[in-house]
């Protein structure tokens, strides 16, 4: 179990020998020429610009001054072009790697060698895991994959991941790629990610090169007439400051990513791609990035056809640059730049920028060290992809992440001697790149829900609807039969990317067609108990099932990835205890009559015409809420140590009137570097079962559930934690009370509020008072 406070299975210790062992034998590869700087090439040896011991920023000025305006320009796009004279190839900057190395950028494909990668849980499933530990591992995997391909020819090192919008929106069809609504645990996610697939040696050196992306309010593909091409998001600075960008600051200043992605649409009337506000000022100067801010594909030919916001091509790219943008996925910067220059729109100095900003990002690959195999990580090649470890921690990374919704007396664990034959229904049921979500490759082999269940007992399989869209009722009789004869009966529905995707939000919560209608027939007819498995990436209001009684036990396994299968029934059958809890609401259809997917507001309004977003400010019924997840265990809080006040140092410098009529402090006029709050919880596995326990840790500031722009909750730290059956654990949560004990008040001000928060675990409840102090 890969976890801060969980012991290493034998898999985990398996990847942690293959991605730190020096002494491992790995095969050479030099299938891929160097990109440049050859050391057979006699042009490039005096160059300064291939010295490897040179400061890079050094090789990188000297470099773009020995670039003419034409050469410069055909480098600002994602498809690049070769500089013969100066011994460099053209290289492709698009590549993907959400949960796994993708084939969805043109940077990668498959084949020869390198049939297919190991294909990762959907994000949204990973996340249920609440495992920073797992989330950096799984970047660690990837990159050794991403590397290999490289080395073999047939990959690039520059990937457009992850995407960490917030989920927002139940609608959203891109949800599945994020990890959830949590500001909090999606950039804690972010930073993990990052660092696993970038390394983190402190070197400055890169592994492969991530990005965060789409920066920034962009959560909306195609809805109710309304697309992504022309949307316009008014965000309030409150909910700017707090939610959206909140996992982008955590991805540059704590993952340290080499790249931004901005996204197609404007924010408060301006592109994102030509907002210097957000680009150069917040991105670059506030969190200081370093590396490059890429566009979203075609952005820029976006805001100029689409929205208007430019009277020429010209003038389009010149406030691209302008703003901060380095490089284009697409060709609009490449055509249009050299005439921007020339009509005097645009410096040659901004596009040297941009240049700078690029290209010391590929000499940290080190891309301009010379041969591939010479340099670290050369020596990954076709043995390092789809090893047993790395399929094994995608199993184990599904395991983690399925969510036990329902258990009712408990029916769940199956066992294979009481149930020896077991009918598997559904249109997911035996299913195979569904598993795998979106922005995925070619996976490395694949375990179906029935495969998986088929190994522990007999099983009887009709898929009771064609696919998910369930249109009629023909293939109802032949499952319910197999239901009748069946010991217990196994329902794996859900969704898939005909329902939910890219270019694809969805109008309803509900189960598509008829497959309500499928489950509840079959259960009714079912000779033994009926167990409900959800595929989806969006929350499905599955009330009739939760509220039916012969709907005995319900799943949530998201994607689940190449090895879903075998971790659904893995759990079904106890070998698993599952430990998955929700990262995002669970809420029902009529929610969505009350709000459009294009307000952006968090909070509810005082009306109540409009119920606000997220476990943190909505308040109506839930289906499950945020945090929700069962287990074949049951899990005791105790706290064992926290403190009843906490002093506030306050930045003697600032006036006394400063602190806000006392109420509360600006978090800038507070000494917050070692302002923390750790509290010691003791967890107890009071039952029969070994299991890994997410600790979540809830605050209610002073204000909080009133009403009031103050969030009725947030969560302010996690951990899992691995309690043997009988055994009792400590944890140690440290809060970082500026960032996690804050809040952002409506001019977009972060403060901390002075006076009583409210520390929820679980049943347990703690108050701790903050008090200012002045130094």
């Amino acid at each position: 179990m890969i976890g801060t406070a969980v012991p290493a299975t034998a898999a985990t210790l398996v990847v942690v020998l293959l991605l730190t062992s020096g002494g491992i034998c790995r095969l050479a590869v030099d299938a891929r020429e160097p990109f440049a700087c050859d050391p057979k090439d006699e042009r490039t040896r005096g160059f300064p610009f291939c010295r490897a011991s040179s400061p890079i920023p050094e090789r990188a000025r000297d470099l773009v001054g020995w670039l003419t305006l034409q050469e410069k320009v055909k480098l600002l796009g994602n498809t690049a072009a070769a500089v013969p004279r100066l011994g460099i190839r053209g290289y492709e900057w698009w590549s993907e790697a959400l949960h796994g190395v993708s084939n969805v950028g043109p940077g990668t494909q498959f084949g020869g060698d390198f049939p297919g990668a190991t294909s990762f849980p959907q994000v949204i499933t990973t996340a249920a895991s609440f495992n920073a530990s797992l989330w950096e591992a799984i970047g660690q995997v990837v990159s050794d994959e991403a590397r290999a391909m490289y080395n073999g020819g047939m990959g690039g090192l520059t990937y457009w991941s992850p995407n960490i919008n917030i989920l927002r929106d139940p609608r959203w069809g891109r949800g599945q790629e994020t990890p959830g609504e949590d500001p909090i645990v999606v950039g804690r996610y972010a930073a993990s990610y990052v660092r696993g697939l970038q390394g983190s040696d402190g070197s400055g050196r890169l592994k492969v090169a991530a990005c965060c992306k789409h920066f920034t309010a962009y959560d909306l593909d195609n809805w109710n007439g309304v697309d992504r091409f022309h949307f316009n998001a008014r965000v309030s600075k409150q909910d700017m400051e707090d939610t959206f960008n909140v996992p982008f600051r955590m991805c540059v200043m704590e993952g340290k990513v080499a790249s931004v992605m901005c996204s197609y649409n404007q924010v408060n009337g301006v592109p994102a791609c030509a907002d210097p506000n957000l680009l150069r000022k917040t991105v670059r100067g506030a969190w200081r990035l370093d590396g490059y801010v890429v566009s979203d594909c075609d952005s820029v030919g976006v805001f100029y056809d689409k929205q208007h916001y430019a009277s020429t091509p010209q003038q389009a790219v010149a406030d691209a640059i302008k703003a901060g943008l380095d490089l284009e996925c697409g060709p609009f910067l490449a055509t249009h730049s050299g005439e921007a220059v020339r009509g005097g729109l645009l410096n040659e100095a901004e596009v040297d920028g941009a240049l700078l900003n690029t290209l010391t990002v590929q000499m940290r690959l080190g891309m301009f060290d010379g041969t591939p195999s010479a340099q670290p990580y050369g020596t990954l090649g076709p043995n390092d992809v789809c090893t047993p470890a790395h399929q094994e921690l995608a199993l184990e990374a599904a395991g983690q992440g399925i969510v036990l919704l329902k258990n009712q007396g408990p029916t769940l664990p199956l066992s294979p001697r009481r149930h020896r034959t077991v009918a598997v229904v559904g249109p997911n049921s035996d299913v195979t790149v569904t598993m795998i979500g979106n922005y995925a490759g070619v996976a490395c082999g694949y375990t179906t829900p029935l495969q998986g269940i088929g190994k522990y007992t007999n099983t009887i399989h009709q898929q009771g609807c064609v696919d998910v869209a369930c249109h009629d009722d023909k293939l109802f009789g032949a499952a319910i039969e197999a239901a009748r004869g069946a010991d217990v009966t196994v329902l794996v529905m859900g969704l898939d990317q005909s329902i939910e995707a890219e270019f694809k939000d969805r109008d309803s919560l509900l189960l598509p067609g008829r497959q309500q209608e499928l489950v509840a027939k079959v259960a009714m007819a079912s000779k033994g108990p009926t167990v409900l498995v959800l595929m989806s990436g969006g929350p499905v209001d599955i009330s009739f099932a939760k509220n039916d009684p012969r709907v005995a036990a319900i799943l949530w396994a998201g994607y689940p990835g190449q090895a879903g299968g075998a971790a659904i029934a893995d759990i079904l059958f106890g070998s698993t205890n599952p430990g998955g809890k929700l990262p995002m609401t669970w809420y029902p259809q009529d929610y969505l009559a009350s709000v459009p997917m294009t307000v952006m507001d968090m909070r509810p309004t005082g009306s109540n015409l409009y119920p606000g977003r997220t476990y943190r400010f909505y308040q109506g019924p839930v289906v499950y809420p945020f945090g929700h997840g069962m287990s074949y265990t049951q899990f005791v809080h105790t706290i064992a140590a926290a403190p009843a006040a906490v002093a506030v140092p306050l930045d003697g410098r600032r006036p006394a009137n400063a602190t806000n009529s006392g109420r509360a402090v600006r978090v800038t006029h507070v000494r917050c570097a070692r302002l923390s709050l750790g509290v010691q919880l003791d967890i107890t596995n009071a039952g029969a079962r070994d299991g890994a326990h997410t600790v979540l840790v809830y605050s209610t500031p002073p204000g909080g559930g009133g009403g009031s722009w103050v969030p009725q909750k947030q969560l302010v730290g996690f951990q899992k934690v691995q309690v043997a059956a009988g055994a009792r654990e400590r944890v140690q949560i440290n809060i970082h009370v500026c960032k996690y004990l804050s809040v952002v008040d409506r001019l977009g001000v972060r403060r901390i509020p002075l006076g009583e928060h409210r520390l929820h675990i679980g049943d347990v409840k703690h108050s701790v008072s903050l008090q200012a102090e002045r130094l």
